[in-house]
């Protein structure tokens, strides 16, 4: 994988770790007011790995994974692994009215929340520097 590459993977990391942050921070938001009482931090985090509603979120947490594993190889990666995982992400983050849960659930996040619609373009802006292969 060439540095320029490499950096950019770097960046699309940091940015998809705020934007997931601030997504899952809405969740939380909207399940203490749903259920009227602050949740504990261990007891959200259950809900968040094991809840089949915020199974949506762990689509964002695979793609970090697989960029950690890249950016960390124990062997030497292919430049076509790393581009295969900026296509996963402009496909993840291509807001569209048809599709799966995530798409719904994460249009919905994008409609209502600043701040989801900041760190989604700081990602979709790394992207846009990044040639599609």
């Amino acid at each position: 994988m060439s540095d320029t590459k490499k950096m950019m993977l770097d960046h699309l990391r940091d940015k998809l770790l705020v934007l997931h942050k601030t997504l899952v921070d809405l969740e939380r938001a909207s399940y203490e007011r749903i259920h009227g009482a602050k949740i504990a931090p261990g007891h959200f985090l259950n809900l968040l790995l094991e809840d089949k509603n915020y199974a949506w979120l762990r689509k964002i947490s695979e793609l970090i994974v697989w960029i950690d594993e890249v950016l960390d190889p124990k062997e030497p990666t292919a430049e076509e692994e790393t581009n295969q995982i900026f296509e996963q992400a402009r496909k993840l983050l291509n807001p569209s009215e048809l599709g799966d849960d995530f798409v719904r659930k994460y249009q919905e996040a994008l409609q209502r929340n600043a701040d989801v619609i900041m760190a989604h373009k700081e990602v979709r802006d790394i992207l846009r520097m990044v040639p599609k292969e």
